[in-house]
């Protein structure tokens, strides 16, 4: 891979078609860490010149600060191009990053169809499987043919975040889930009814998203279908947003273990003020156990006196007393991240 220096260079040279092809040869996730390495001006110069089909993929995986940046740079032509190739999910997960005066530019810009569907996943509650699902997702009916379903992927498939997993409703309640696999190696004149999986794992709009990346990793799904409260199917969530969620909690389940506020922002974009907030509370609560123990201490000054041999004690009991509760405080949330404890009713309770 070109270092940055050696890139900038061929931008600064105008060698736009040697930049271009050297984009193009990264994956997306690789060229989207590497234009982060550039200057913000840089930056939205090498990304237009990123082809139009690869564009919208690295441009989701960029943080929401460069997002931000790209987006007050386009123009409405550009904005509209890359909304259009956006997955539904990845746009809603921009929205929810972005200034208001950015979030209404690229509202405006979306068709009216887009703009609704947009509007219903914002109103899902934070940390549900409606936030992070996608409606993007393909459709089949029990009454078709192996030959028709294929048919029908090949013509909207490329609009769809994912074809691996097909799912067969009826007046829009979810009946059965079809495979690629499935429809790939059956004849043509296989009817849909004989392959669909009736066993459905699904999860309703409200359902924690915690919930949703257990079920996953119980699983092993690739995407599993949301429900509505009347058991229409309205979206499904994809094994990435799954993912994104388990590194989520991951993160948020080891600052409380290190006795801090979780901050969804990273280290280097996090005020020293924003810090300290997240940390003063437990620093009292500790500053506060430590006084205790001090004016404990204190009360055996006689103690200590007469037998100047229990000072050295003092040292061996504090520091078992830290590795003891920081053993136990990492058995137990290690437990919960991988479901063997939960909260019930007030309860700790454990499985088996």
């Amino acid at each position: 891979m070109m270092n940055k220096e050696e890139f900038i260079q061929l931008l600064q040279d105008k060698k736009y078609k040697t930049a271009q092809n050297i984009l193009s040869e990264m994956n997306d996730m690789d060229t989207a860490a590497f234009l982060e390495e550039l200057d913000a001006k840089e930056c939205a110069l090498a990304f237009r010149l990123i082809s139009k089909e690869k564009a919208a993929n690295v441009f989701s995986c960029m943080s929401s600060k460069m997002q931000t940046y790209l987006v007050d740079m386009f123009s409405e032509t550009e904005l509209k191009e890359l909304l259009d190739d956006l997955y539904m999910d990845d746009t809603v997960d921009m929205l929810e990053d972005l200034p208001a005066n950015l979030v209404t530019r690229i509202l405006k810009n979306l068709d009216s169809n887009k703009r609704s569907t947009i509007n219903k996943l914002l109103k899902y509650p934070e940390d549900s499987a409606g936030s992070i699902m996608t409606t993007e997702y393909v459709t089949l009916k029990k009454t078709m043919t192996v030959k028709q379903a294929m048919n029908h992927i090949k013509d909207i498939g490329i609009h769809k975040e994912t074809i691996y997993t097909c799912y067969v409703t009826e007046n829009k309640k979810l009946i059965g889930i079809v495979t690629a696999k499935s429809l790939m190696t059956s004849d043509d004149d296989e009817n849909i009814t004989n392959l669909m999986n009736t066993n459905i794992i699904s999860v309703h709009t409200h359902t924690d998203q915690e919930q949703v990346a257990h079920l996953f990793r119980k699983y092993d799904l690739i995407a599993m279908p949301v429900l509505d409260s009347d058991g229409c199917l309205v979206g499904i969530v994809t094994f990435d947003d799954a993912m994104d969620v388990m590194v989520d909690e991951t993160n948020e389940d080891i600052s409380r273990m290190a006795a801090m506020e979780p901050n969804e922002k990273t280290y280097f974009e996090t005020t020293v003020w924003q810090q300290a907030k997240h940390r003063i509370l437990w620093l009292l609560v500790l500053m506060f156990s430590a006084t205790i123990t001090g004016s404990i201490i204190t009360r055996y000054e006689n103690a200590f006196s007469a037998v100047p041999l229990l000072v050295s004690f003092i040292p061996m009991l504090m520091d078992t007393g830290g590795n003891c509760g920081s053993q136990s405080s990492t058995l137990i949330i290690r437990g919960l991240a991988l479901g063997e404890i939960h909260f019930k009713e007030g309860s700790v309770t454990t499985n088996g």
